[in-house]
C-alpha cells in the first residue's frame, strides 16, 4: 500500500495501548491520530512500518457516539491531552479495558474481578507541575505560512511531537490552574518587550531556556526559570519582573544551564526570592517539595491513589513495611501512623533527603529511608539487617521492577504485596513472575491523567 493512498469508509474499532485509534484493512493494522471507536472515515496513509501503517483522517462518513468537541484551541497540534475528543466516560472505559487486557494477556494469571476505575473529579486544571520551553523556532500553522506575513518566531510552550526543535506557542493551557497561564504569558511578553533572546536549540545560544511552574494544593507556587547564558543583568531583570508582577509566588528560583540538555539535577538552583521549597498537604501531613523533588502531578488524585494502597495494605499497627521505590517518601509517611515501622528505599539520593525531611516535618519517628539502586540494595543481607517485612508496597517507574527485585520478593514472600503501577504492561510482566508465590486478591485502576491514555493500577497480592 502506498503512502498517501486514501482508504475510504474505514471503521475505527478500538484504541491502542499508546492511545491512538485502531482500524484494520487487508489484514493490516492502521493506527490513526484523533480517531474514536465507532468513527467511519476516509483515511490517508502517512506512514508505513513493517507490521503496521499510520493514517490520518481526511473525511468523516459517521462520527462515533464517543466523540465530544475538544475544548482546547491547541488540540491536534500539541502533544498533550490527546483524548480531548473522547468523552470522559469513554476514556475511563478504555483505560479500564487497557488494564484488564494487559493483565490477562501478559501475566497469564488467574485474576479476580477488576474494580470499577476511580475517575478524577477534575478533568481539567489537575496538574501541579508544568514545564515550558523557550524557542526562537515557533511552530507555524499552514495558515500562517500561507499568509506570507512577517511573524514572530519566538515561542514559550510545548514541543511538537517528534520534533525536538519546534515549539508550539501556548495561548491557554487547560492542565494547570492559575496563576500558571498568567505567569507564562507575562514572562514571554516581558522578554519580547525587552528584546531578550529565546533559546536556539540548533545553534545552542540564547538567554531564556525553560520555565517550570509548580502549584500546590496548599495554594503555594514555585517558579523556576532556566537560563542558558550567564547574563546576570538580564537574568535579574526577568526575575525582578516575576517578583513584582506575581508577589504571591512562594518560591522564585533560577538555574544557569549551559549544557546541551535541560536536565538540572546536577546543577545548583539559586533562590531569588522566598523559600527554596513549597509545601503540599495530604490528610494533615505536610510534604516539602523542592525544585528537584518528585511528587505525583495530580495532587487530589494522588490522595485517592494512596488511600487505595493504604486500604489494600490494611495495616493493624504491628507490621514492618517496606516501601520500595519510595521517591520522596510520600506513601511511606502516609502509611507510617498505621505501621510499627516503615523502611523506604529509593535510588535518588536527593529524594531520600526529602523523604527524611518529610518525616521530620510531620513528627514521624518510625520511618527509615535508604538510598541506592534497588536491585543492589534489596538483598538477603538487607532483610537480615532491617527485618523480614510483613507488607511490601512497591511503586516502580514505568519500566517496572528489575528481575532481581522480583526474584527477591518471591524468595522472602511477605504476607502482602501492594503493587502500584503507572504502566499495566510492565506490571503484568512482573505479575507473571510473582505468580509463583503470590495470588492476586484485588485490582483497582485509578485515573490520574484525564484527557490522556495513561492509567495507574493498584494490585493487592497475598503469599500462597
Amino acid at each position: 500500500m502506498k503512502t498517501s493512498k486514501v482508504i475510504e469508509k474505514l471503521e475505527i474499532t478500538g484504541v491502542s495501548a499508546e492511545g491512538k485509534s485502531v482500524a484494520r484493512h487487508d489484514n493490516r493494522v492502521i493506527f490513526i491520530k484523533n480517531g474514536a471507536p465507532g468513527d467511519v472515515v476516509d483515511v490517508r496513509i502517512v506512514g508505513k512500518r513493517k507490521k503496521f501503517f499510520e493514517g490520518e483522517i481526511v473525511h468523516f462518513h459517521e462520527k462515533s457516539p464517543e466523540r465530544v468537541e475538544p475544548f482546547c484551541e491547541h488540540f491536534g497540534i500539541c502533544g498533550g491531552c490527546k483524548w480531548q475528543h473522547i468523552s470522559y466516560d469513554s476514556q475511563l472505559k478504555h483505560k479500564s479495558d487497557h488494564v484488564a487486557t494487559n493483565l490477562r494477556k501478559i501475566s497469564k494469571t488467574d485474576l479476580p474481578k477488576i474494580e470499577p476505575i476511580l475517575g478524577s473529579t477534575e478533568t481539567t486544571y489537575y496538574r501541579n507541575k508544568l514545564e515550558f520551553t523557550f524557542s526562537n523556532m515557533r511552530w507555524l500553522t499552514q495558515e500562517e505560512i500561507s499568509s506570507g506575513e512577517d511573524l514572530s518566531r519566538n515561542a514559550l510552550g510545548f514541543h511538537i511531537p517528534k520534533r525536538f526543535d519546534k515549539i508550539l506557542d501556548i495561548n491557554h493551557c487547560w492542565l494547570q490552574q492559575d496563576p500558571s497561564n498568567q505567569i507564562r504569558l507575562s514572562v514571554k511578553q516581558f522578554a519580547e518587550q525587552h528584546n531578550l533572546t529565546f533559546f536556539d536549540i540548533r545553534e545552542q545560544k540564547g538567554l531564556l531556556r525553560n520555565l517550570i511552574i509548580r502549584t500546590a494544593s496548599t495554594g503555594e507556587v514555585m517558579v523556576i526559570v532556566q537560563f542558558f547564558e550567564p547574563d546576570q543583568k538580564a537574568i535579574e531583570a526577568v526575575m525582578n519582573h516575576l517578583k513584582t508582577t506575581f508577589p504571591e509566588t512562594t518560591s522564585l528560583l533560577y538555574i544557569i544551564n549551559e549544557k546541551k540538555n535541560e536536565t538540572f539535577y546536577d546543577l545548583p538552583v539559586i533562590t531569588f526570592n522566598g523559600r527554596d521549597f513549597i509545601y503540599e498537604e495530604m490528610e494533615g501531613l505536610k510534604f516539602r517539595i523542592g525544585p528537584k523533588s518528585f511528587y505525583q502531578t495530580n495532587s487530589k488524585q494522588a490522595y485517592e491513589l494512596y488511600k487505595v494502597a493504604r486500604d489494600f495494605a490494611d495495616l493493624q499497627g504491628d507490621e514492618l513495611v517496606y516501601d520500595l521505590y519510595t521517591g520522596t517518601g510520600t506513601i511511606a509517611n502516609f502509611v507510617a501512623k498505621k505501621a510499627k515501622k516503615v523502611v523506604g528505599v529509593e535510588s535518588v539520593e536527593e529524594a531520600i533527603v526529602d523523604a527524611r525531611k518529610n518525616s521530620e516535618i510531620n513528627g514521624i519517628e518510625n520511618t527509615t529511608f535508604l538510598a541506592g539502586d534497588m536491585k543492589d540494595m534489596f538483598t538477603d543481607d538487607f532483610v537480615k539487617k532491617y527485618g523480614h517485612p510483613d507488607v511490601i508496597i512497591t511503586d516502580p517507574p514505568r519500566a517496572g521492577m528489575h528481575q532481581k527485585v522480583v526474584e527477591m520478593l518471591n524468595r522472602i514472600k511477605p504476607k502482602k504485596l501492594v503493587y502500584v503501577s503507572c504502566n499495566p504492561a510492565t506490571q503484568a510482566r512482573d505479575l507473571e513472575l510473582l505468580s509463583e508465590q503470590f495470588e492476586v486478591v484485588k485490582i483497582q485502576p485509578v485515573d490520574m491523567f484525564p484527557q490522556t491514555h495513561h492509567v495507574e493500577n493498584v494490585m493487592l497480592l497475598k503469599s500462597k
